[in-house]
């Protein structure tokens, strides 16, 4: 059975990253929208709910409302550091791991170095 690693080391593509460049490339644009779009949407949803609840005048209301806008504000910042967190467990990986089973320090600067392009 086979892992995605070795899969990579199959391919015909030359360098650090063996093949797996448009799956990195993907991957890392995604990321990249996730952790801008997602936490515009939260922030954007709490203060559309904390505005409602101000307007209904509703006390137990407002405070429902503040305390579900906190929970989205953290929830946007930690979808926001996403991408940093996954660099950093990345590169974790390859300093950890035993360098005589597999070159590790390749695969962290394929991740490292693979750029999106925007077109």
């Amino acid at each position: 059975m086979s892992s995605l690693f070795q899969i990579g080391i199959g391919g015909s593509v030359g360098g650090a990253c063996q093949g797996l460049e448009p799956l990195i490339r993907i991957l890392k644009g995604v990321l990249k929208y996730v952790a801008i779009i997602i936490p515009i949407a939260l922030m954007l949803f709490g203060i559309i709910d904390l505005g409602k609840a101000v307007i209904a005048s509703d006390e137990k209301e407002v405070k429902s409302a503040q305390s579900r806008l906190i929970k989205r504000v953290v929830y946007a910042i930690v979808i926001f550091l996403v991408p940093s967190l996954i660099s950093l467990v990345m590169n974790l990986v390859a300093l950890g791991a035993d360098q005589s089973e597999t070159n590790t320090t390749d695969w962290a600067s394929c991740w490292n170095s693979v750029y999106i392009v925007n077109k």
